[in-house]
């Protein structure tokens, strides 16, 4: 992806240098839950609920390469202001308002509970935040087959579709409905929410064609593939379970993605009125 000469994002919040929050229960409700740590597991995590992450408080000096890692998400960060600046007027018929993204280290604590570097990327519909440790685009490339600074850009726009969300007024719907019923049907709910914020992650990619290079678009794709839950658990070595899927299957997942890309628009990543997923 070229970023040279692509401007820096002013809304990334820096915790890496001073460390997490301390000790404490990761909490929140069981959609964020999922939404923070599906990209491993794959599978009912709600017993890591109960754990506890203890975080450095001491200040600490950045690395040359997480000094790097900050400086592609800032720009990865600011074309998704631009891309969703100009269509939330044309196609939602008002402003967006971007959210923050909070860089950390090891452990971090947000309204939504305390989360480890282990659980992966989240955003945070509390405080409109997403928060991201650089080293999950490590373990997306070394452990996950996800390689590429494509990649890496996918997983920061996949975050910030959560928000695109979040302000369109799906989240809270979704939630409020995933408190009732069971917890097959909460699973369903979940991976509808997923694969679209893969849509509108391929309606970002779309707008930002210009700075693709090539083998960018195959890298996002195999992304999502590598990310699905089926893949995911054929990894960890069981028999992959439909009803306990909360992202969608490789397949979904780099196809909702490639329905955003082709057609550019909020509209076709409707997930939650087709039949076939």
């Amino acid at each position: 992806m070229r970023l040279r000469g692509v401007r820096g994002s002013r809304n990334i919040e820096d915790r890496r240098r001073r460390g997490g929050g301390g000790k404490a229960g990761i909490g929140g409700v069981g959609l964020l839950v999922v939404l923070a740590i599906g990209y491993f597991a794959g599978v009912d995590v709600t017993p890591l609920l109960q754990q506890t992450t203890q975080a450095s408080q001491a200040p600490r000096e950045l690395s040359a390469e997480e000094e790097r890692a900050a400086e592609f998400t800032s720009r990865v960060l600011a074309t998704t202001e631009e891309v969703w600046g100009q269509i939330f007027p044309a196609q939602v018929g008002r402003p967006y308002d971007p959210p923050v993204l909070v860089l950390f280290s090891g452990a971090t604590s947000s309204p939504c509970g305390n989360a480890s570097g282990a659980t992966g990327p989240f955003y945070c519909p509390a405080d409109e935040k997403a928060y991201l440790d650089t080293e999950f685009f490590a373990t997306l490339s070394r452990q996950l087959g996800a390689r590429g600074d494509f990649a890496a850009a996918y997983v920061i726009a996949h975050e910030v579709a959560h928000h695109v969300q979040n302000e369109l007024g799906i989240l809270g719907q979704v939630n409020e409905r995933r408190q009732v019923v069971g917890q097959t049907q909460a699973n369903a709910l979940t991976v509808r929410l997923e694969l679209q914020a893969d849509c509108l992650s391929g309606v970002w990619a779309r707008s930002v064609d210009g700075l693709l290079e090539p083998g960018d678009l195959e890298e996002a794709l195999n992304a999502a593939r590598m990310i699905g839950d089926d893949h995911l658990q054929k990894r960890a070595g069981r028999v992959p379970q439909p009803h306990t899927f909360t992202h969608g299957t490789s397949e979904q997942r780099s196809r909702w993605f490639a329905t955003g890309y082709q057609t550019g628009d909020i509209r076709s990543c409707d997930t939650f009125s087709t039949d076939r997923l």
